[in-house]
């Protein structure tokens, strides 16, 4: 079986500083509570998220998770010390999927650093240890700069939109998955491909929802 999913590969110097990082309680921390409140503000999706990483783990035990208790496959660390997102998408993330961004550091949270959203026209106020969970890869965002004597950094947290459909694909590449499938098998593949914007909007979950779970 084709490998299309592994671990990232870092030199010796970056692993070994990676390792520290993610054996940090605060780290740990910060982890494990941006999972819970994934799983609390969008259930399905992060239901979606969890077996798709289950399933990688269970057939590939090379591949190292993180965190035990988040449902993301991967995190960026942003060490600054002048951490800036410029504007951009993170294309290469699923389009209805969410990514954490958390804001560390120490700067004036209303003179800079803000979060800014462009598609919305939100320009947000976001301190150090603020998180929010957003659709990056369709979602425009940036931050703004901060003084030359702050510092600030961020830590995201992941998942690339190619695990998701290596498992979806049935753990294969897509050319050898297709060369498997029957006219009805293909078809399958074909209407699935085209209903994929509805489907992602099925993971989201309403307020009324989320309410009624309380």
């Amino acid at each position: 079986m084709a490998r299309a999913n592994r671990n990232l590969a870092h030199n010796s110097a970056t692993k070994d500083i990676l390792t520290e990082l993610k054996a940090n309680t605060a780290i740990i921390r910060i982890a494990h509570f941006a999972s819970a409140v994934f799983a609390a503000w969008a259930p399905r999706l992060f239901a979606y998220y969890l077996t798709a990483l289950n399933i990688l783990l269970s057939n590939d035990p090379s591949l190292v998770r993180n965190f035990a208790s988040s449902v993301w496959a991967a995190i960026a660390f942003n060490l600054g010390p002048w951490t800036v997102m410029w504007r951009h998408r993170d294309t290469l993330n699923i389009p209805f999927g969410w990514c954490c961004i958390t804001a560390l550091g120490h700067f004036d949270y209303r003179k800079g650093g803000h979060l800014v959203l462009w598609d919305f026209s939100l320009i947000i106020e976001f301190p150090p240890g603020a998180m929010v969970l957003i659709p990056s890869a369709i979602v425009e965002h940036s931050n703004t700069c901060i003084s030359p004597d702050e510092v600030r950094y961020s830590l995201t947290q992941y998942s690339a939109g190619g695990l998701f459909r290596w498992v979806e694909q049935g753990l294969q590449m897509q050319k050898v998955q297709l060369e498997s499938l029957d006219e009805d098998g293909l078809k399958s593949v074909k209407e699935a491909s085209r209903k994929r914007w509805a489907d992602g909007l099925s993971y989201f979950s309403t307020l009324d929802e989320l309410a009624a779970t309380i």
